[in-house]
């Protein structure tokens, strides 16, 4: 293969790369926005450290729910005293 052979192809592969590559720069964008609109805080720091998790509790909890032995709740409250649609 001589110098000229080489040099064409390589000019050939060179345009057609060229044209692969978006023009638009606003290419990704929408992709952006979304991701950043779905992280909240991607470093949160905390005032006080996160709980500790015991996995017998919740070993235990998950027990009772596929046996259908779930604790019910002492009661259900609202902050909200009003019921209805606004006025």
């Amino acid at each position: 293969m001589s110098f000229d052979t080489r040099l064409g192809a390589i000019l050939a592969l060179a345009v057609t790369a060229a044209a692969c590559t978006p023009t638009d720069v606003t290419f990704g964008n929408a992709v952006r926005t979304t991701m950043a609109a779905q992280v909240v805080d991607p470093d949160p720091q905390y005032a006080e450290p996160v709980p500790v998790t015991d996995a017998a509790k919740s070993a235990a909890a998950v027990e009772r729910y596929r046996t259908d032995r779930v604790k019910k709740p002492d009661s259900i409250r609202t902050t909200d005293g009003q019921s209805g649609s606004p006025k």
